[in-house]
């Protein structure tokens, strides 16, 4: 399982999300200029990452039944 590519693409979309989640949560804690000027930006992208790491854990379970 862990050769198969699209299970590789599993694992690369949950590291995205959680390395924008901790620039997010970084830039929240320091505050200042970053987070005024980029905190709705990586919000926005976290949500996005979100999304597309869902659909792609869908399609590797969907794929995963149906190839037996």
């Amino acid at each position: 399982m862990s050769q198969d590519p699209l299970f590789i693409l599993v694992i690369l979309s949950m590291a995205v999300v959680l390395i924008v989640l901790m620039i997010g949560i970084g830039g929240f804690g320091k505050g200042g200029e970053f987070n005024r000027k980029y905190a709705n930006k990586l919000m926005r992208l976290r949500i996005l990452a979100q999304f597309l790491a869902v659909a792609i854990i869908l399609l590797f379970v969907y794929l995963s039944g149906t190839r037996g």
